[in-house]
């Protein structure tokens, strides 16, 4: 489960202190798709810089699996982060002289998870179920420079699921994909989260995806919205 309490972001612009972030409450229970919507500047992205831990409240607290990453120091945040988030970044940002199942393996070895007394086979077993659960298993020996923009993005997620995480924050997982990709990347995050029982928050200005999600919210000035619930959650392939 994820949950954000009260958190407050300001930073400071000049002579003034703005306010990125203002007393947003969210909570995402295991298996529930949510979106985040809102223009650009509203604070999603600050929003989902506090969520991954990446960046300290003002004031808030952000609860993990039912850890609070505001009474751990620095270290122990990042353990948390390898351990339980997974990350699905706007721009694949895949290394570009490693295979596709290199690009997972080099994220399981950084893994908080005893991953390091898995054997060869067990460790190949565990990025093979990643990258098949995908759609990219055949893909696995294939560079990042023979991939489409919809594959990547895919082993993009494969990289984020490999540790087994609760939570999945993912930023703008569409905006650089045609329409038939984008349906194809957001039927695979749903899929995912239901499946695998994941936290999920997806920051999106794809409003047709809406109807994929389990509920939706949305930022004003650094706002954050009640909840708005999703009636029907669209088919696969709808």
């Amino acid at each position: 489960m994820l949950k954000l309490d009260h958190l407050t972001l300001t930073y400071q612009d000049g002579d003034r202190r703005l306010t990125a972030v203002d007393d947003a409450n969210l909570t995402v229970a295991p298996g529930e798709f949510v979106a985040v919507t809102g223009p650009s500047g509203s604070g999603k992205s600050s929003l989902l810089a506090l969520a991954s831990t990446l960046v300290s409240a003002d004031r808030g607290t952000v609860t993990i699996d039912g850890v609070t990453a505001s009474s751990l120091s620095a270290a122990q945040a990042a353990q948390l982060r390898r351990d339980k988030l997974g990350i699905v970044f706007q721009a694949p940002n895949l290394i570009g002289s490693l295979k596709v199942r290199e690009q997972l393996e080099i994220v399981a070895r950084m893994g908080a998870k005893p991953l390091a007394s898995l054997s060869k086979g067990e460790l190949r077993e565990r990025i093979e179920h990643a990258l098949d659960e995908v759609g990219m298993l055949d893909r696995a020996h294939f560079m990042p420079s023979q991939l489409s923009g919809g594959q990547r993005q895919r082993v993009n997620v494969a990289r984020a699921i490999v540790n087994d995480p609760e939570v999945m924050l993912v930023d703008e997982p569409t905006s650089a994909l045609d329409e038939a990709r984008s349906d194809e990347t957001m039927c695979l995050l749903r899929d995912l989260t239901h499946e695998r029982k994941l936290a999920t928050v997806v920051v999106t200005h794809d409003l047709g995806q809406l109807p994929r999600f389990d509920a939706q919210y949305e930022m004003h000035d650094g706002r954050l919205s009640a909840a708005r619930r999703m009636s029907v959650t669209a088919a696969d392939g709808a």
